[in-house]
């Protein structure tokens, strides 16, 4: 497993929520982005989105706690084998979780290719 230090994990999510198109990040509502280090009992678990996704939100959404994306650092750091290759995989993991926040299923994530 490649050793990669938080505060490192840390910036390479944000430099992956950074490539996130303008017009999409406007469009993020209500959302917090975390960095944990796995979820308990899932140790497979790369990313994880909780909350209600904007096609999901009706004219009685408010006053709810932000939405949760949580990247999981030791799943990606065990199955990659260079920084690069983290660099990658947080990359596809953030864009998948966000990609729930618009309300895109796993289906179609993997058809695009981001599963």
């Amino acid at each position: 497993m490649i050793d990669v230090p938080l505060a490192r994990f840390e910036e390479l999510v944000s430099d992956s929520l950074d490539t996130i198109p303008e017009g999409l990040l406007a469009l993020m509502e209500n959302i917090v982005v975390l960095v944990e280090e796995q979820k308990p009992g899932r140790p497979h678990l790369l990313g994880l989105y909780h909350g209600v996704p904007l096609t999901k939100r009706g004219t009685g959404y408010s006053g709810f706690l932000p939405d949760h994306i949580t990247i999981y650092r030791t799943p990606i750091l065990r199955m990659c084998g260079s920084e690069e290759a983290v660099v990658r995989q947080v990359g596809i993991t953030v864009i998948h979780e966000v990609a729930h926040h618009f309300g895109i299923s796993d289906e179609r994530l993997h058809e695009l290719g981001y599963g």
